[in-house]
């Protein structure tokens, strides 16, 4: 995963609206976009090659829910380490590793690593906690079980404010 620091120039309100559209809804066809922009077809498709290059737009992918293939049981670890030199890739890179990891971060503050992961069952869920704790320089490990899902939306522009919003627009005047 590339580290972005600063936000991308050059959007525009047309930007925004047309990747809250795509983001909603990616199979939606040109024609459709270009009646709710307001803009012709091939101005459309301009903008998605644009944003595509910017890479505001990484790929095209389908969502799958979890629960459709029995991955029910979620598991949040705050994992702890021995700090040596290249600790955070090396062992960032091991967690990512894991079968059944869906996302690993790199913290500063009481842990060194939050790590999200699905399983079907506990048989499965103690497994990835072994493996976690098997990798070299993992001291701790402490583990929440999440009960319900309250929210799972990965949408980007669909769970910005118009404040925030905004500051994208601005950042180009």
């Amino acid at each position: 995963m590339e580290n972005v620091t600063t936000s991308v120039s050059g959007l525009d309100d047309v930007d925004l609206e047309l990747l809250e559209y795509i983001e909603d809804d990616f199979d939606v066809n040109l024609e459709e976009l270009s009646n709710r922009l307001g803009l012709s077809k091939s101005a459309i498709h301009y903008r998605l090659n644009k944003l595509r290059d910017k890479g505001i737009i990484e790929g095209v992918s389908a969502d799958l829910h979890p629960m459709a293939f029995g991955l029910n049981m979620m598991m949040i670890s705050d994992i702890s380490v021995t700090h040596e030199s290249g600790y955070a890739d090396e062992i960032g890179s091991r967690l990512s590793d894991i079968d059944g990891v869906q996302q690993v971060y790199y913290t500063m503050g009481d842990v060194d690593f939050v790590v999200l992961s699905r399983a079907q069952n506990r048989t499965q869920m103690n497994q990835l906690i072994d493996q976690m704790v098997d990798i070299e320089g993992v001291n701790e490990t402490s583990s929440r079980f999440v009960m319900k899902e309250l929210k799972t939306d990965r949408k980007t522009l669909g769970n910005m404010s118009a404040e925030m919003r905004e500051a994208i627009i601005e950042a180009d005047d």
